[in-house]
């Protein structure tokens, strides 16, 4: 059976410590290529925080809710970008879908935790210092937002 269409609504998850060290993942799909947690909705009516839980859980093994990792350490910013899909991945969606509208987060973890990737996604994990990660990542809407981390984490996230 086939795989039903992706919905063009997903989520960025900043993953980082009290010091601002960032854990970026490697695309499998693509080498070099360096990216914080990201999803997409799996039903219209998901909340935006199960799916910033659930894409956490599944990509890099932590589980927010749990004692090391507790529900208020996910910082939704209420902020949204729209961005155009890269043509390579757009066969994914419905067809004529060519944006999609990403929903910012951030997860403060304890220290920098082991992960446990899923490998058909991904195939390697680093922690970075902010500056540093943000230089990493291939996406322009990923960098802009562990560029904000430092202002968000100070206004919002405490």
């Amino acid at each position: 059976m086939p795989k039903p269409p992706k919905i063009p609504e997903s989520v960025l998850v900043v993953i980082h410590t009290p010091e601002l060290d960032v854990l970026l993942i490697e695309r499998a799909d693509r080498e070099a290529f360096w990216q914080s947690v990201t999803g997409s909705k799996e039903r219209i009516d998901e909340p935006l925080t199960e799916t910033a839980i659930r894409e956490v859980a599944e990509e890099t093994g932590i589980v927010v809710g749990s004692e090391m990792v507790p529900r208020e350490a996910l910082c939704d910013w209420q902020h949204h970008i729209e961005f155009e899909i890269f043509p390579t991945w757009r066969h994914r969606y419905a067809e004529g879908v060519t944006h999609n509208t990403e929903h910012w987060f951030s997860l403060q973890v304890p220290r920098r935790l082991e992960v446990t990737l899923a490998p058909l996604e991904h195939t390697s994990h680093l922690w970075l210092p902010w500056q540093e990660a943000a230089e990493r990542c291939f996406s322009w809407s990923n960098r802009d937002a562990i560029l904000q981390l430092p202002q968000r984490v100070q206004e919002r996230c405490r």
